[in-house]
């Protein structure tokens, strides 16, 4: 019989937010959900300068 820690589903040790990691324009544009386009890049590379690294936090679940 299995033990009841086998049927627990498995966490990381740590967990992330975009915040915490180092990202790319291009990540920002494609977490609120569009394609990256020059526009849009240089868009979220003057947010993040404007806002910090914290500003993707506001499109993660």
């Amino acid at each position: 019989m299995d033990s009841e820690s086998d049927q627990q589903p498995t966490r990381p040790d740590r967990l992330f937010t975009g915040g915490e990691r180092p990202y790319d324009p291009e990540d920002l544009v494609m977490a609120t959900g569009h394609d990256p386009t020059p526009e849009r890049i240089e868009r979220a590379r003057a947010l993040m300068e404007e806002e910090g690294p914290q500003v993707i936090e506001r499109y993660l679940p």
